[in-house]
């Protein structure tokens, strides 16, 4: 009996970018509307203006957000994927976290990018 070879091969995950990407976004603008609200600060009118805004990040603030997208990996990251010192913007903290959380789940999963 043969078996076929699609059984064989073993189908490699790919990493979700665009899941991880909108997770990071979100919960990103979250902590700087939150500080501001906090603050009485006012925040640009668009989500894209924020997103590219001088809103300083603290990489504490960053780390407890990772448990949202470990929940979309189905492991947790370590502190580590976050830059000590935190970012200067959440285009920036995006732009870092992202290519470190693929490596992550690239270790773990022997996926594809």
């Amino acid at each position: 009996m043969s078996v076929g070879l699609s059984s064989k091969v073993k189908q490699k995950a790919v990493f979700p970018a665009t899941a991880v990407e909108e997770c990071l976004r979100e919960e990103l603008i979250h902590i700087v509307e939150s500080r501001a609200e906090l603050r009485g600060q006012p925040l640009p009118s668009t989500p894209a203006t924020t997103v590219a805004g001088p809103f300083p990040l603290d990489s504490l603030e960053v780390v407890e957000i990772l448990c949202r997208v470990d929940e979309l990996l189905g492991f947790e990251l370590p502190d580590s994927v976050v830059c000590a010192g935190g970012y200067k913007a959440i285009d920036q903290a995006i732009g870092e976290l992202l290519p470190r959380i693929e490596k992550e789940w690239l270790k773990r999963k022997g996926g594809t990018a």
